[in-house]
């Protein structure tokens, strides 16, 4: 096989740039969340540490784990959603919805972690490495690996308990609409993580089982309630509601395919995560329905079945590479992404949003789908 460079941060032909940038007010806005969920562990921590100090480390990883860094892109859609539907941006209960989705978020990554067995997580060991290590280094008794694993279940329930929490302060002022987003939201995001891990099990490698994991484990729960979820805090109505639809299913959709192109092809020091790590783990993605459905050779299928193994080498990693690209998979993706993405700028065109919400969800539906990481 001949060497093929690794694509990285594709973008559309016409684009004059591969990436865009996240808006700045959208961006001073992920900036008030981050220092407003900051605040609230600390707070929590400082808390906690008057029990007992044995309890700080946890909630200290917790609190590092959502500083380290991360898109906020649920928060960008839920603010856009909320101006979009003339909500006030000064009204602090705009950065408890932000704040909930993002800890709701980070209970996902810290499971989905322990799920999966992955070690890295934004460029630093995941919470489960980091207390499975700590209780090897300190000698402690039991099992090191059911340590770390315990321990990271548990920050990731405290970070669940933490958002509902917040959501919680944003449902009694905007009443049971809301509220029955956020339990949808929540109950949508646990449907898609059992089908991931279900159609890892089961090895499926159909499209359209790689598609409704798309839609639920990440693109309703990233882009589409985000959006229900402000429009509710500000007081939308349901045909509003429908056009945040139109925009964020065909977004959501896109959002979960570059990831899963980032997960076979992306930079490590851009995702945090180490190459092939989605190749190890054998997620169901379009990528692979693509590739399984146009393999040919004996040898192809062969390798193509090696995805899933824990013990999948660089090489084979390279070799899936070609393979995903000789076989038009990755290209069919690509196309796929820019036919969602010009769906979701039509739907954003069509709906009676207020300035400048449009004008964000445009640069956010870019950004979504020819970003790096």
């Amino acid at each position: 096989m001949i060497t093929i460079a690794i694509p990285r941060s594709p973008s559309l032909p016409d684009m004059a740039q591969p990436l865009v940038q996240f808006p700045d007010r959208l961006l001073e806005h992920a900036d008030a969340v981050e220092r407003h969920v900051d605040s609230f562990l600390a707070s929590e921590a400082d808390r906690w540490e008057r029990v007992d100090a044995s309890l700080v480390p946890p909630l200290s990883a917790l609190r590092e784990l959502v500083g380290a860094g991360g898109k906020r892109l649920r928060p960008a859609f839920c603010f856009a959603g909320y101006i979009g539907a003339g909500g006030n941006p000064s009204d602090p209960l705009v950065l408890d919805a932000g704040g909930a989705l993002e800890l709701l978020h980070t209970f996902a990554l810290v499971h989905d972690d322990v799920m999966d067995g992955s070690d890295f997580r934004r460029s630093m060991p995941a919470i489960h490495k980091r207390f499975a290590d700590l209780h090897t280094s300190e000698s402690w008794s039991g099992e090191a690996r059911r340590f770390g694993e315990g321990i990271a279940i548990l920050v990731g329930d405290i970070a669940y308990v933490y958002a509902d929490q917040l959501a919680g302060r944003c449902s009694r002022a905007a009443g049971d609409v809301l509220a029955a987003i956020w339990d949808e939201l929540r109950v949508e995001l646990c449907v898609g993580q059992s089908l991931d891990l279900l159609g890892t099990a089961l090895r499926r490698t159909d499209l359209q089982t790689a598609s409704r994991i798309a839609t639920y484990k990440s693109g309703k729960y990233t882009v589409e309630r985000p959006l229900h979820l402000g429009a509710a805090l500000a007081g939308g109505t349901a045909e509003l509601a429908d056009a945040l639809s139109a925009i964020g299913l065909p977004l959501g959709e896109a959002f979960q395919l570059r990831d899963d192109v980032l997960g076979v092809f992306g930079d490590a020091e851009a995702t945090g995560k180490p190459v092939g790590d989605d190749l190890r783990e054998g997620k169901p993605t379009a990528l692979l329905a693509h590739a399984s459905a146009a393999t040919k050779s004996t040898a192809e299928r062969v390798l193509l079945e090696r995805v899933g193994a824990q013990d999948l080498s660089r090489t084979e990693i390279s070799a899936l590479h070609e393979l995903i690209i000789e076989t038009g998979a990755l290209a069919k993706v690509e196309s796929q992404i820019e036919d969602l993405t010009v769906a979701a700028h039509a739907a954003i065109a069509k709906a009676s949003l207020a300035d400048p919400a449009a004008a964000w969800l445009n640069d956010l539906a870019d950004y979504v789908a020819w970003r790096d990481r």
